[in-house]
């Protein structure tokens, strides 16, 4: 049951991520939030951690925390009639 939430939880973070770079490429999007996007965008899918992942724990907990929250405020920099737009193209693929 747990590894089911976590796979969702993952999916998710993946469609959040998809989202961004959607939103992205949109003209409309301010500068700001392209900028702050494509760091998080860069960030989930780079190899490179801020703390390395051969430490003990400390070293995932960088990607549950610093990622999740990255996402959030990149969301939350986008405006939501984009954010909705893309929502629906996601939902229909």
């Amino acid at each position: 049951m747990k590894f089911e939430k976590l796979k969702n939880w993952v999916k998710g973070i993946m469609k959040t991520i998809e989202l961004l770079k959607l939103a992205y490429k949109d003209p409309r999007v301010p500068l700001f939030a392209k900028i702050f996007s494509g760091m998080v965008i860069a960030y989930a899918l780079s190899p490179i951690d801020l703390i390395p992942d051969f430490i003990p724990i400390i070293g995932y907990l960088d990607d549950l925390i610093i990622v999740p929250i990255g996402i959030s405020l990149a969301l939350k920099m986008i405006p939501k009639n984009i954010l909705d737009e893309y929502k629906k193209k996601l939902e229909e693929k």
